[in-house]
């Protein structure tokens, strides 16, 4: 086979991924895009907002989660991240004490062994739905999480096309100067 031929094969395949690669960071800034506009939207539709500086709200809480929630004090719940520090520095805390440690679970198993006890029963509904906010908005922190990494895999598998490209464009300028030249065999 000769030079010329074998630099058009391999400049063909590297450009053929190239393209692949370039259309799979397409798909994958859609998906970041899409995944993050989500999040977004279903968090502002909450309108949760953290308390601002000094509030009591936040000067309650143990130390470290005063810290973290102070990091966003007055804003608008909005971010994964936002949701993870509200669900485990805010909510997490208050539920600890509401269920005295226990989980849902474990208080409601004492309600149904106890049906007449009302405190009980509304506690086990106040934990349960503060566990379930928790939830929520520690899912949308995975999701923000999962469009954050689909973003970085984007911005490599452009970066990676882009390369292919270009070393594909530098193959069949090759191709083009050892035209008609043969390989030796050793």
């Amino acid at each position: 086979m000769n030079r010329s031929t074998l630099d058009k094969l391999i400049s063909s395949t590297g450009l053929l991924v190239a393209i692949v690669l370039i259309a799979a960071s397409c798909a994958l800034f859609y998906a970041h895009n899409f995944v993050h506009t989500q999040v977004v939207s279903q968090l502002s539709a909450e309108k949760i907002y953290f308390p601002p500086s000094g509030a009591s709200a936040l000067t309650a809480l143990p130390t470290v989660n005063s810290q973290a929630m102070s990091k966003y004090a007055g804003q608008q719940l909005t971010t994964g991240a936002q949701a993870k520090v509200w669900a485990n520095d805010f909510i997490a805390v208050h539920l600890e004490k509401i269920g005295g440690g226990e989980t849902y679970a474990q208080l409601s198993t004492k309600a149904m062994a106890d049906p007449t006890n009302t405190t009980l029963a509304k506690q086990v509904q106040t934990v349960f739905q503060g566990e379930t906010l928790r939830g929520l908005l520690l899912n949308a922190y995975a999701f923000d999480t999962m469009a954050t990494v689909a973003y970085i895999a984007a911005l490599g598998a452009l970066a990676a096309g882009i390369v292919l490209s270009v070393l594909a464009v530098l193959g069949f300028y090759h191709s083009g100067r050892v035209k008609g030249k043969t390989q030796k065999r050793r």
